[in-house]
């Protein structure tokens, strides 16, 4: 990248000497990122639970801090000069024009964003499920049994289909069809087979719009309702997440054409906006507003998914369910000060978030709503004092490294 566009964008040209900090990891309100242009950047975090693929150890025309300063979260991230650097200043405000002067690098951020979420995907899968996700079409009947034995017909009718079109050889391609017949007379599926041209789709609630291990080129911008986003593990569906109007998902599939990594399912009634690969690379030089909001999105994902794999190690469960809450509250940017809030989710969601099987988890349950300030209401959990989840988690937080020292401290007294 020239000076020239530097210049025409008024980007700033930074130096930093060696040894010296550009970003510390938790400090809020990130509002730009980096460009390396001469010289090496070292990344850490305090919760190393996987190393960044392609290490650690960034070089000219590499980034950092985007995922912080597009999501508007807290950084994830320190980074320190390795030699004396000269960076490229992006400010959040300026990412608009620079996707509109440089799609290459918008194209750059974007795909290094996507393989970063499969791979602290798939760590996060590796760490919390004790099991590794096939990433291929047969999961597709998987999901297609848990949700015939759950009498979720649409939901099973949808899967079994898509398995028998991607599977058509596979091992349970005989189960599959006599299944199918004896749900038809109650399954009521949506678009099982996709036509191209279609760029506005309705969707019922609890019909599915794809399933996990369903290969897929298109991503969906939410017009009305509301979307979930689940994944089944270990015969259970782990909610990953809720989407409303204006939400983009099914981002991965397209830039990677990999199988889906989870599936989505209508919440409500839902009208999607579809986006295919062609429309894609086009609106990437035409609709820098939707690339930057994808952007933002992929950020936001990739904090949440970093969050999670700091919350798997904390080994105390009722620990893990306060950070599980106090991570939900900084995603929707609720105020941390005193005040109410309710989730959008109840008790069996949470137990899905910190991967416990369901009678363990309802014991934790029980011992979390021994606090007076944390109740069911609706089916919902409402907490009376915002300001109790981050105190509580702090608590854990602390012991976990208390714990952690005190392991590091033995392992060195035995060698």
């Amino acid at each position: 990248m020239g000076r020239g566009m530097a210049n025409q964008l008024q980007l700033a040209f930074v130096n930093f000497k060696k040894d010296s900090y550009i970003i510390v990891e938790g400090k809020q309100n990130a509002d730009r990122f980096f460009i390396i242009r001469q010289g090496k950047v070292r990344i850490s975090k305090e919760v190393e639970v996987v190393e960044e693929e392609g290490g650690n150890i960034l070089g000219p025309g590499d980034f950092f801090g985007v995922v912080a300063t597009m999501s508007g979260h807290s950084h994830i991230e320190t980074a320190q000069a390795i030699t004396d650097v000269t960076l490229i200043s992006v400010q959040r405000d300026q990412y608009v024009q620079l996707i509109q002067n440089n799609t290459p690098v918008a194209m750059k951020i974007i795909l290094q964003f996507s393989r970063r979420m499969r791979y602290l995907d798939e760590a996060l899968t590796r760490l919390t499920l004790k099991n590794t996700a096939e990433g291929d079409s047969s999961q597709l009947f998987k999901v297609a049994e848990y949700y015939a034995k759950q009498s979720q017909y649409n939901l099973a009718y949808f899967a079994y289909y898509q398995y028998l079109k991607y599977c058509p050889q596979g091992q349970h391609v005989a189960v599959a069809r006599e299944r199918m017949t004896k749900i038809a007379p109650y399954a009521h599926p949506a678009y099982l087979d996709k036509k191209s041209g279609d760029f506005t789709r309705l969707y019922p609630k609890d019909t599915m719009i794809f399933a996990e291990g369903q290969p897929g080129d298109e991503l969906y911008i939410i017009q009305k309702g509301a979307v979930k986003i689940v994944k089944i593990v270990d015969n259970n569906e782990v909610l990953l997440a809720v989407l409303r109007q204006g939400d983009i998902f099914g981002e991965m599939a397209l830039l990677e054409s990999k199988p889906r990594s989870a599936s989505a399912i209508a919440y409500d009634d839902c009208t999607v906006l579809v986006v295919n690969r062609e429309n894609f690379e086009r609106m990437v030089g035409t609709q820098p507003q939707i690339i930057s909001k994808l952007t933002q999105l992929l950020a936001e994902r990739i904090w949440f998914i970093y969050k999670q794999l700091a919350n798997t190690l904390i080994s105390d469960p009722l620990g893990r369910m306060y950070d599980a809450l106090l991570i939900q509250l900084e995603k929707n940017r609720a105020p941390m000060g005193t005040g109410s809030y309710t989730f959008d989710f109840g008790p069996k969601e949470l137990i899905n978030m910190v991967g416990l099987p369901l009678s363990e988890g309802n014991l934790v349950i029980h011992k979390l709503l021994e606090n007076p300030k944390i109740r069911v209401v609706d089916a919902k959990i409402h907490v009376v004092d915002v300001s109790e989840i981050v105190k509580q988690t702090e608590y854990y937080r602390k012991m976990q490294k208390i714990e952690r020292a005190r392991r590091e401290a033995a392992g060195r007294t035995l060698v």
